[in-house]
């Protein structure tokens, strides 16, 4: 049983230093042509992409008392060449409601996004982010709410 266990011993050990000893150099199997027409396609990609400007990203709300809900417009421009859609608004907790255009957002034009957040259960400081899935080159784009709840008395 001991030689057994000593021989298979042998051979793992002898096997790992096998293919430990094997030279495989991983940038030798680079296709050269490929990574540079993938670089072209990522610029063209980026160039065509749609673009986003907001009037503000973030909306400090001061100070409210728990209970409140506090409300904010995100104004924002669709400043690329492309229709920018927005696919989805999503929010760390149901405590904070987006609401987003549906529709995609042609080139130049403006839309907004109505934000509502309930205080209710939150108290000190707040920080809430809208994290919008789009098609700009990054492909989302976050905007934060925050501000100070008072605690009901």
């Amino acid at each position: 049983m001991k030689k057994t266990i000593i021989l298979v011993a042998i051979i793992a050990t002898s096997m790992v230093f096998i293919s430990c000893g094997k030279s495989n150099n991983a940038s030798s199997k680079i296709n050269k042509e490929n990574l540079e027409s993938a670089k072209t396609r990522d610029v063209a990609i980026k160039n065509g992409a749609a673009s986003i400007t907001f009037e503000k990203k973030e909306y400090d709300f001061g100070t409210v008392t728990e209970g409140e809900i506090v409300e904010t417009t995100f104004k924002l421009t669709n400043s690329g060449t492309t229709d920018l859609v927005i696919t989805d608004a999503q929010v760390t907790c149901g405590c904070t409601v987006p609401v987003w255009p549906k529709d995609p957002i042609k080139p130049g034009a403006t839309e907004e996004i109505q934000v509502r957040f309930n205080t209710n259960g939150k108290s000190n400081r707040q920080q809430k982010n809208i994290t919008l899935i789009t098609n700009t080159a990054s492909g989302r784009e976050i905007l934060t709410l925050k501000g100070m709840v008072t605690p009901k008395a």
